[in-house]
This record gives C-alpha cells, structure tokens and sequence, in this order.
C-alpha cells in the first residue's frame, strides 16, 4: 500500500469552557467541551475525501487542525510521513492550505485582490519579484477571474467572485493538500455549482488532495471519492461515496440520507431524518453518544461505546453494535435517495 498523503491519529481537541456561575469561584479551572475525540483518518495523493455531519459535529475543528490553526491536546497529524509539529515551518505551512466557508470575512476589506495575493507571494517569497505580475495574472486565470479585477476591492465584488479570490491566494503557495471548510454554504445557489466545478477542475489539473468539509451531501456525491461522517467529535462511519450511498451502516448516516430532498415525487412526507438533538460536548455521554436518538438502540448501546469497525470487504467501517450483523437491522436510505446525482 503507497503511503498516503494525509495521515491523522488519535486526534483529540478540547477547550476550556466558562458557562455557569462557578466560573467568578477562586480556582476554577473550567468545563472541558471535547471538540474532537479520538479520529483517525487518511487522505491519499490525489484523493478528495468528504467530512460531513450536523453543525456541532467537529468538522470545522478537525479542519483548523489539519491546517495548523487549532493545536490538539492530543494525537498526531502527519503529511507525507512527516509528524507536523505545533509550530511549523514556512514550508509546512505552505503545504497545507485553507480555503474558509465565509469569502465575506476572508478578505481583507482594505486590500485589493492584487495586493491580497500579491502580499502571500511576496512574504512566502514564492517567485521573484519581476515575476510578481505575471504569476497574479495566472493564477487569476486559473480560477476563471479577468484581470480588469485585480484592482477591485472584495466590496466590489461577488460572493463567488470573493470564494475564487481566497482560493487563489490558497493556491498562490502551490499547496499539496487543500482543506475546504463548505466553501459554498454561504454563496447563492446560482453560484455553488460554478465554485464546485472549478474545485474539481483544479484537483485534476494541480493534482490536488482535497479535504471537503460539507453539510449537503448531494455536494459530497459529486465532488469525493471517499466520505466520513462525523457525530459529536467522532467519525462514526467512513466508505467510499458510491458505497455509503447505496449501502450506508450506521443509524446516523441512514438518517442524514433520508433527512436529504428526494429526487422521486411523493416520498417527502413520510421521511423521517435524524430526531431529537445531539447531547452537549461539556456532557459526552457514555457507552454509544448515539444511543439517544437511534431507533434500533439497546441495552448494550448504554454499556460499551462501539469501535469503528470494517466490513468484510474491509473498506467500509462503521462504529455501530449492528451495522454489520445480517440484516442491518438500520433502515436504509428512503427511495430517491441516491437514484441520481445532483447536477454540478
């Protein structure tokens, strides 16, 4: 098996909370949220793979981490076989890159988009400076911007014009890895298709990895070669996309497929997604943090938490007591769920 590009082990991130009456008491040290617990996940050379799950969930942490941005309390996060340290170098650092959900508050407002790009080549000292204008102009190109742009202010521009400036300047360092924290949850419809497609576009071409963190799975579908879904700082479920949608194991992914529009007339109104709310991450409960809004739950589900555990095939591992007991005893996706795939 090649090494994979993108290696994340037992990866924990926890803040120090201060939300109750206590926290005005001489000593008090705060409530520990757990933003992530225990993942563990690999993204090959070239590979997309898909993070999704409900808001709350951990995808944003997990991403910031995987960026650099968020230092774990525990776990590793390695590129290419080499540990990422906390503080990493300038070459780390340009390896990796993000491209954030709101293009609204990524800009600087006070920056041109030539200054904006301009700034991370010159401070990453990525190309000579006689070369600066040349290399602004293709890499405007490459995210299908026209040059009479550079001089405008994000004020000046598109929701999804302000997303390809942001993901210019994320290519502008020649990253390895891409990590898309849902780069088009915040745009207009109109215009996430456009986004979607130029994201694909550019993994083909630079050869990218990508890391698309997500809510809409219909999006996942398209753009992933491989998803893993995440619940309270956990990823319960991970398979390739074509097989979590036609064959998904856990209750939680059962729920989110069926929670999703479908695409056959007549089948809204008895689906039935996911019901009830998550618990708190300052109050994880034990044996299955699912267990309180699965329906197939029992007895066993209070006592042990399930492990994430493969298949026979061996590329499919779901973290439930049933998922892999004949027959699933899950209800899977409604009908339309996966019949065909949104158009991007």
């Amino acid at each position: 098996m090649t090494r994979p590009l993108l290696q994340v082990s037992g990866l924990r991130m926890e803040f120090r909370g201060r939300r109750s009456i206590r926290s005005v008491l001489p000593g008090y040290q705060g409530e520990v949220l757990v933003a992530l617990d225990g993942i563990d996940l690999v993204v090959g050379r070239g590979e997309s793979l898909g993070v999704v799950g409900e808001s709350g969930s951990g995808k944003t942490t997990l991403a910031r981490c995987i960026a650099g941005l968020h230092v774990p309390t525990a776990g590793s996060i390695s590129l290419d076989g080499e540990i990422l340290q906390p503080r990493r170098t300038r070459l780390m650092r340009r390896r990796i890159q993000i491209v954030f959900q709101d293009p609204y508050s990524s800009l600087d407002p006070r920056q041109t988009v030539r200054a904006a790009i301009l700034e991370v080549l010159s401070v990453h000292r990525m190309v000579a400076r006689r070369e600066l204008p040349s290399r602004l102009a293709e890499l405007l190109a490459l995210v299908h911007l026209g040059p009479e742009l550079q001089h405008a202010y994000p004020r000046q521009l598109s929701g999804g014009q302000r997303q390809r400036v942001s993901i210019a300047r994320a290519l502008a360092l020649q990253p390895e890895l891409l990590v898309a924290d849902e780069p088009v949850s915040a745009l207009d419809v109109s215009v996430q298709a456009s986004i979607l497609s130029l994201l694909l576009d550019l993994r083909a071409r630079l050869g990218l990895s990508l890391v698309f963190i997500a809510h809409d799975l219909s999006v996942v579908r398209n753009v992933c070669d491989r998803v893993a879904v995440m619940y309270l700082g956990r990823i319960v479920e991970t398979a390739t996309t074509q097989d979590l949608f036609s064959n998904p194991r856990h209750p939680y992914t059962q729920g989110l497929l069926r929670a999703a529009p479908s695409l056959v007339p007549g089948h809204w109104e008895t689906r039935v997604g996911v019901t009830g709310d998550p618990p708190s991450p300052y109050e994880i409960p034990g044996g299955c943090r699912f267990r309180g809004r699965c329906p197939i739950a029992q007895e066993v589900c209070e006592a042990l938490d399930p492990p994430l555990v493969a298949g026979a095939a061996g590329g499919h591992a779901a973290a439930c007591h049933f998922a892999w007991q004949p027959p699933n005893r899950g209800q899977g996706p409604a009908p339309g769920i996966g019949d065909a795939p949104a158009s991007i």
